[in-house]
């Protein structure tokens, strides 16, 4: 695949939200409101700027809400869903969506965080490297929230700092890859499975790179975060 245009887009966007209960009450996390948009709508603006067109939504609790809210198209994408029955953590709901997957490798966003990125400058650095996955890593000025993502000389990811009280400034996984369509049946099927704490570790040393990027970033994990999306919009819808 030469374009980007071939290339399947997965969201996540199954999570149950439990932190951020408090700001948005039991709606799904995606379709909590930033600006008086869905937060999903500025990954999918993301999506189709960068030329994609088939968009697969990973969904689990309230589901049926998503689906209402966005139905089949948006701009110029194609939507299908993948419902869970029961919570399968993020890599196991990429095994659960993977028939759906109609390319050799897939662009996988976390439904709760946008960076801002040449979604095409990612794509041909994923390809130079001949990769089997890789992952967008993100400069921020405290990395206690997140943990850290240590690469060679080479891009090659070599080790994941786990999160600590510390805090300090470092290149953190910001929720985007690029990863190979085969590479997703290594995660155990039919159980949940986490695609960040399982499987990004066990990758290493299969051909895991990690891409670095100076975009501005954000979560919106925590009320506190969630808090400060519209002012990151507002003071550059994410450019």
């Amino acid at each position: 695949m030469r374009n980007l245009s071939d290339v399947t887009a997965v969201i996540l966007a199954g999570g149950l939200g439990t932190r951020l209960r408090p700001a948005i009450g039991d709606q799904a996390k995606v379709l909590a409101e930033v600006c008086r948009r869905p937060f999903l709508s500025y990954l999918l603006d993301q999506l189709a700027e960068g030329g994609l067109q088939e968009v697969v939504l990973c969904v689990g609790h309230r589901g049926e809400d998503i689906r209402a809210t966005f139905g089949h198209t948006y701009r110029c994408l194609r939507l299908v869903y993948s419902q869970e029955t029961e919570p399968l953590g993020t890599a196991g709901a990429l095994r659960l969506a993977w028939p759906l997957f109609r390319s050799d490798s897939v662009l996988v966003m976390n439904g709760d965080s946008y960076c801002s990125v040449n979604l095409a400058a990612f794509w041909s650095w994923h390809q130079a490297k001949h990769a089997n996955a890789t992952i967008l890593l993100t400069e921020v000025s405290d990395t206690k929230r997140y943990g850290s993502v240590e690469i060679d000389d080479q891009s090659r990811v070599t080790r994941f700092i786990e999160k600590d009280s510390l805090g300090a400034p470092g290149w953190i996984n910001a929720g985007i890859y690029l990863i190979r369509r085969n590479l997703l049946l290594s995660i155990p099927a039919h159980r949940p499975v986490s695609l960040e704490r399982d499987m990004l570790a066990a990758w290493i040393g299969r051909g895991l790179y990690g891409c670095f990027h100076q975009g501005r970033f954000i979560d919106i994990g925590t009320p506190e975060a969630y808090a400060s999306a519209q002012r990151f919009f507002v003071s550059g819808r994410g450019a």
